[in-house]
């Protein structure tokens, strides 16, 4: 595995973030492309990901988006899920931690620290989201339209709510190629959300895809979660970098 552990500069201090390039032997540039995380925090499975998307033939960014919470040990969460005390409290620290605000001033600086690494091919970059990292990415395509190239959800939450900072909020000013793929019987983003987000793609003019994917539960895509499904994780794959290289290669 090619990672590489690094900090990068934010106005809030040093965030913690990982790099990944493509371990062929190969010198770059490359497309940059950012993976925002799901909320079990960071994690080897999440380091596996890194890896792939890198093997496709991308410079890749893993930020920690709970990096204000300072160092901590792995998040359980299926016994925070189950209402161990310790685990509670340390997801609803980690939780606590990050914000809309917080989140998009991370990812400008992943934006940044792309911009200037010269192994990353110059131009728009991709994102691509899991879990709270699905709004994050449409977020971020949103409030950087002249960085972002190509914005992918899966199993993403609360994107098309009646929130004032709803991700679908912000459809008119996207210009990137979107992939948005939500979870059946997903309480964070049912029907009613993937319609009202996708009714917001098409009058705004975005080039997107946007639909509930059937047999996949919220959390499919990370091996390490329960309901992974493998054969909906190779199609995530598979859309993935066709989106990614149809808009950055």
């Amino acid at each position: 595995m090619s990672r590489a552990d690094i900090t990068i500069p934010t106005p809030d201090g040093p965030a913690r973030a990982f790099a990944f390039t493509p371990d062929d032997g190969s010198t770059g540039p490359w497309p940059g492309a950012i993976i925002a995380m799901d909320a079990p925090a960071i994690r080897p499975a999440l380091f596996d990901m890194g890896q792939r998307l890198a093997d496709a033939g991308y410079f890749v960014l893993l930020p920690d988006l709970f990096w204000r919470a300072g160092p901590y040990p792995k998040l359980d969460i299926a016994k925070a899920r189950a209402g161990d005390p310790e685990q509670v409290e340390l997801f609803g620290r980690l939780r606590a931690s990050t914000s809309v605000e917080r989140q998009m001033i991370d990812v400008a600086a992943c934006l940044d620290d792309l911009g200037s690494d010269q192994r990353v091919k110059p131009g728009k970059v991709g994102i691509t989201g899991y879990c709270m990292g699905g709004s994050i990415a449409l977020r971020a395509a949103g409030t950087f339209p002249d960085r972002i190239g190509a914005a992918a959800s899966f199993h993403g939450g609360n994107m098309a709510t009646d929130e004032a900072t709803s991700a679908h909020l912000l459809a008119p000013r996207i210009t990137a190629k979107v992939l948005v793929a939500g979870a059946v019987e997903d309480r964070s983003y049912d029907e009613a959300q993937n319609e009202r987000l996708k009714t917001a793609l098409i009058q705004a003019g975005v080039e997107a895809d946007v639909s509930i994917w059937p047999g996949c539960r919220h959390g499919w895509v990370p091996a390490d979660m329960p309901v992974h499904n493998p054969e909906g994780a190779e199609r995530h794959w598979k859309e993935l970098i066709a989106l990614l290289d149809s808009a950055l290669k």
